[in-house]
């Protein structure tokens, strides 16, 4: 079994293909920038995108996502290693505290972008709403889409 990851082919043992996604990529692949946090898809630490849908990858198991164009915070950046426009303004606009939760805030948002370059205030609201923060980041973090926005 083969899996598609940030613009490179990486090999995935067969026996692997029950088990989600996000152990696959921490726990073999060695692509820690994904999070565990409820396990159940609801918080969204562990989101990735799926052919530039934001995916929650704890409760996708791997081998959904074979033959699919998968992204994970460690590919968000450019492969020169120049980062992400939203890295960037979230680096600016300094949206991290802990930190935890914002590889998948960072993925769920650059998926709206992707699919929405100029998103109004409730397609922010409604692409983001699935990612808690329990650090209370969220204003920093719809201060970057509304400059992404303008």
């Amino acid at each position: 079994m083969e899996l598609q990851i940030n613009g490179g082919r990486r090999a995935v043992a067969a026996e692997w293909r029950d088990e989600t996604l996000l152990h696959v990529l921490r726990e073999h692949l060695g692509l820690v920038g994904s999070k565990f946090g409820c396990g159940v898809g609801l918080c969204g630490a562990c989101t990735v995108m799926l052919d530039g849908v934001a995916t929650r990858s704890c409760v996708l198991p791997v081998s959904a996502a074979v033959g699919r164009e998968l992204t994970t915070i460690e590919g968000l950046a450019g492969a020169d290693g120049a980062l992400h426009p939203l890295q960037r303004q979230w680096l600016e606009h300094q949206v991290p505290q802990c930190g935890y939760c914002q590889a998948g805030q960072l993925m769920s948002a650059a998926a709206l972008l992707q699919q929405n370059p100029r998103p109004d205030a409730a397609a922010c609201e409604a692409a983001m709403s699935g990612n808690l923060c329990r650090c209370g980041t969220q204003q920093r973090i719809r201060a970057v889409l509304i400059k992404a926005m303008a």
